[in-house]
């Protein structure tokens, strides 16, 4: 009897041992694309943000500060920027934007839900190419309701402007910065010569003339002046301009080509009486052949008192060089 209890005791030990070496040495069953991408996850690092390490961390000298914005359900913030806006994105349904009626250089904004708790970003791109971006948040009644915006992308002065600031570029622009073009544009306008001394017209009390031709980076700029020696105000309807042929022989189809400005800086729609305006266009740099002629047209708003003059070819030859180092 004894021995039968001594067999079945070293029995269910063997079956113990059995079992435990079934579970702690399983049998492995994997494909060659399973055991590849086991050896992967082994491989891979475990240090870094971002795409396992490989990512460089953006430093807050690289961040571009953004402006603090509190809005609110029953009252409307409105924000002036120096230039048309070109582009608006917001970072989520809480807030509501748009351009104030006709103007093009007013946003307003305002919440979309009452009492929204996580805060919110909205960005803006004007025309001359500056770039804002503002954290907004709600309150019940914000502290600024109306706002101008002016820094370091519109006055053109260096040591206002941080490191990371880069110039933003618009198509029609082609290779040259929009913020370029309008320091080209205000540099004009503020030195105001008188470069181009034959080329203008003047009838009914108004005088149009062109004050100089500029060229720079594939572009051309037009310096312009409205001066109104009548009582009665000048009305701008519109400003025209196009290459026509010189000669056109009786019952041909007038063949001309239409110019559309890429900027027009500090354009007037109204000329008071006894007052002057000027204006700067941009436009593409152009050559027109010598059987052909660039007409920039004025026309008044409900009236007669129109204006034209013409540019040849040797004129726009004739453009005087800008250097970009002397933009102030």
């Amino acid at each position: 009897m004894r021995k039968y209890i001594i067999g079945f005791a070293l029995m269910v030990t063997s079956l113990t041992v059995n079992a435990q070496t079934e579970d702690t040495i399983p049998v492995v069953s994997q494909t060659s694309e399973e055991m590849q991408d086991d050896l992967q996850q082994v491989l891979k690092p475990t240090y870094g943000d971002y795409y396992e390490g490989l990512s460089k961390k953006i430093t807050f000298d690289r961040m571009i500060p953004p402006y603090g914005l509190e809005v609110t359900f029953d009252k409307t913030v409105h924000i002036i920027f120096p230039a048309p806006i070109r582009y608006v994105d917001l970072g989520s349904n809480r807030i509501i934007a748009g351009k104030a009626g006709a103007s093009e250089n007013i946003l307003r904004v305002k919440a979309a839900l009452r009492n929204f708790e996580t805060e919110t970003n909205m960005a803006v791109i004007t025309e001359e190419g500056s770039y804002y971006t503002f954290n907004v948040k709600y309150a019940n009644e914000p502290e600024k309701l109306n706002i101008e915006m002016k820094d370091f992308m519109h006055d053109g002065i260096a040591t206002n402007r941080p490191n990371n600031s880069m110039d933003i570029y618009l198509k029609e622009l082609g290779s040259e910065s929009p913020r370029i073009v309008y320091l080209v544009n205000r540099a004009i306008h503020n030195t105001n010569k008188r470069t181009v001394k034959h080329i203008g017209s003047k009838r009914f009390g108004i005088q149009y003339l062109l004050k100089g031709i500029y060229s720079h980076n594939n572009l051309l700029y037009l310096h312009t002046s409205i001066k109104n020696s009548s009582n009665i105000p000048f009305d701008i309807d519109f400003v025209r301009m196009k290459v026509v042929d010189k000669k056109v022989m009786k019952q041909t189809a007038i063949q001309e080509t239409v110019i559309y400005p890429l900027r027009a800086y500090n354009f007037m729609s109204t000329v008071g009486g006894n007052q002057t305006e000027r204006t700067v266009f941009t436009i593409d740099k152009i050559t027109i052949p010598n059987d052909k002629k660039l007409v920039i047209e004025l026309f008044e708003k409900n009236g007669g008192r129109n204006q034209s003059f013409v540019i040849e070819n040797e004129d726009l030859l004739r453009a005087e060089e800008i250097n970009e180092l002397k933009i102030k």
